[in-house]
């Protein structure tokens, strides 16, 4: 993986297996000041376009991420940023014993508690305030002291909008995230073997960054038997199921570089055993939806488009269950795609350059008894898509060192 912004070869095309599972992954600096101020210029802008006297952005138990894009202060327990044309953002840190390190990781932020009660402190901070505009689900407390009277905009949409193009700093950061996430999957792959259990497997991919800084995303896996499969999907919490010969693995991996940069990387992987028929012939079909979609990823290809070239999943006898396509980097972005229903509204409009977007087609038989996924984060270029991984393609061999 570079991160100099040359096409990364597949595995297929170079004869080779990069080595992923040592090499080092330097973190890239942080966020400059001029990456917060544009940040925050667009939504100074959104508020300005819909004649907003505020902004209230929320986030709370880790959760939010605009908290941070716009501070630099990922969310603990519960976190509030106000903002107002010509002032400096303030942000409200709850649990008192949070606000000094807040105070040091914020950027050109006014830090202050929560208090006793949050709904009270920023009632005294929007004042006279009419109309506010609102990112994140803040709760009824913190919302009942919002104006009334449709004065309250939800800018969700339009944060999410802000988003779906990446900076040059923010795919940096991706890139990063990104290698994190290769070497976590490797280090999933070499912990396969018969008598691991999917805690096991989790343990290794979490050992793997746990000393850089990096942290979870999402870490889904899921083991079965290919001979007797019993479910399609990786599950989001880790069993004790244990590893045997003529397992199947899929995993679908996140590691993050702070609260909301994260890679994403699916995979299908074999336990000491070839493939069975079922498998290897869903494994095509995914593999080959995958090239097929990822052909189309240029400026202007419409989402319409690319859920057509998954139809072969379909024709084959299958069914997915996952998302085939969306947006990523910064939350679940437009467009997601799925064969449950065509897309609309932000999910059907033409693709831009700078977005990232997950193609991750997963097939399953219709029973939901068996399936495979495999896939990963691409960054759309102007004369094409890149992958922002550089991880084997293909079914892979448990126990194997990448």
């Amino acid at each position: 993986m570079t991160t100099s912004g040359q096409p990364l070869q597949s595995t297929a095309a170079s004869g080779t297996v990069p080595d992923v599972s040592t090499a080092a992954a330097t973190p890239p600096p942080p966020f400059s000041a001029a990456e917060i101020t544009r940040r925050r210029r667009l939504v100074e802008d959104c508020a300005a376009e819909r004649g907003l006297d505020a902004v209230v952005v929320y986030g709370a138990n880790r959760a939010g991420s605009a908290v941070p894009w716009l501070t630099g202060w990922p969310v603990t327990r519960e976190a509030v940023v106000v903002m107002r044309r010509a002032t400096q953002p303030v942000l409200l840190v709850g649990f008192s014993n949070h606000v000094p390190n807040a105070t040091r990781i914020a950027m050109d932020c006014d830090v202050r508690p929560c208090g006793e009660s949050t709904g009270s402190t920023l009632k005294a901070l929007l004042g006279d305030a009419k109309r506010v505009g609102v990112m994140g689900s803040p709760p009824g407390p913190v919302r009942s002291v919002l104006p009334v009277g449709g004065n309250v905009v939800e800018l969700d949409p339009a944060y999410l909008k802000m988003r779906a193009v990446k900076s040059a700093e923010e795919l940096v950061h991706l890139r990063h995230a990104a290698r994190l996430t290769d070497i976590s999957a490797a280090a999933l792959v070499r912990a396969a073997v018969p008598g691991a259990t999917e805690l096991d497997l989790i343990d290794a991919v979490e050992s793997s960054y746990r000393r850089t800084g990096a942290t979870n995303h999402i870490h889904y896996v899921v083991a079965t038997s290919m001979a007797e499969p019993d479910r399609c999907v990786p599950g989001q919490w880790p069993t004790t199921r244990a590893l045997s010969v003529g397992s199947a693995v899929v995993f679908e991996l996140s590691t993050a570089w702070g609260q909301d940069t994260a890679g994403q990387l699916l995979r299908t992987v074999t336990v000491e055993a070839e493939p069975t028929p079922l498998f290897a012939e869903m494994h095509d079909v995914a593999a080959s939806v995958h090239d097929a979609i990822v052909a189309q990823l240029r400026p202007g290809a419409l989402p319409k488009d690319l859920l057509a070239a998954a139809d072969p999943v379909l024709g084959k006898g299958f069914v997915t269950v996952d998302d085939l396509v969306h947006g990523f980097g910064g939350g679940y972005l437009a467009p997601v795609l799925s064969h449950r229903a065509a897309p609309t509204g932000p999910h059907a409009e033409p693709l831009i350059e700078g977005m990232t977007v997950v193609v991750q087609p997963n097939v399953a038989t219709p029973d939901l008894s068996a399936g495979v996924q495999t896939g990963e984060l691409y960054e759309i270029t102007a004369d094409g898509a890149r992958s922002l991984h550089a991880f084997p393609t293909g079914m892979l061999a448990g126990g194997a060192t990448l």
